[in-house]
């Protein structure tokens, strides 16, 4: 599924993002990436995501070079990929359905289809009787669980997620970790950028250690 083979990235300051990263995830594999800040896991993010290109070796995202990936082709690259973010990023003004809704608008699907996908999705992250309310109405925690539904509800292969439960407290955290377990166990890839090493290591699933972009660390965590 993600196969980066020496991948530099050096970016036009002269600031190296990320220094010589190998490393392969399978498909359906759960994987955490850590690291201080600046320690380059935005930019693994932003490379997977191609809002960025390697300045040398190889990253190959299902099969496709992101280095030689035409700008035409990035659109449906990103359709195989579902982001979640630290903070939602939700639309207040439109209720959790129109929210969750708005990734397969986009794509022009069927209304009924739509329908019937976003209550798939609601109902994956327990809030299938909550569609109609406002993102408002909900807590942190449910609000993180909206944008997760969003980010699956095109069913990617590849689930993204920016410290998901950097706002959340423990309690919320793990419930939420929990989802993306759930997701997981359906199929979807999941990489998980994150600084919560207490909730990592209780979670036991593999883990990326990144320093000032050098990879340092790829084992299950302690």
């Amino acid at each position: 599924m993600i196969q980066f083979e020496q991948v530099g990235k050096r970016y036009s300051n002269g600031h190296v993002g990320l220094h010589e990263l190998s490393f392969r995830a399978r498909r359906g594999e759960f994987l955490f990436v850590t690291g201080h800040s600046g320690a380059g896991k935005s930019t693994l993010l932003r490379l997977l995501l191609a809002l960025e290109r390697p300045t040398s070796g190889k990253l190959l995202l299902a099969g496709q070079d992101i280095g030689s990936i035409r700008s035409s082709e990035i659109p449906f690259l990103r359709r195989q990929i579902g982001v979640v973010f630290q903070n939602h990023h939700l639309l207040f003004d439109r209720s959790v359905f129109d929210n969750v809704a708005l990734p397969l608008q986009i794509l022009g699907l069927p209304r009924e289809e739509i329908r019937q996908r976003v209550d798939t999705a609601l109902e994956r992250v327990s809030l299938q009787e909550m569609g109609e309310l406002l993102p408002s109405d909900l807590s942190s925690g449910q609000q993180q669980r909206v944008g997760i539904a969003r980010a699956v509800v095109h069913q990617p292969a590849l689930l993204l997620a920016d410290e998901p439960t950097g706002n959340l407290d423990p309690r919320l955290a793990a419930e939420i970790m929990g989802v993306f377990e759930d997701i997981n166990r359906l199929g979807t890839t999941v990489l998980i950028a994150s600084h919560d090493l207490a909730l990592i290591a209780r979670m036991r699933h593999r883990l990326l250690t990144l320093q000032r972009g050098r990879l340092i660390g790829d084992g299950e965590a302690a």
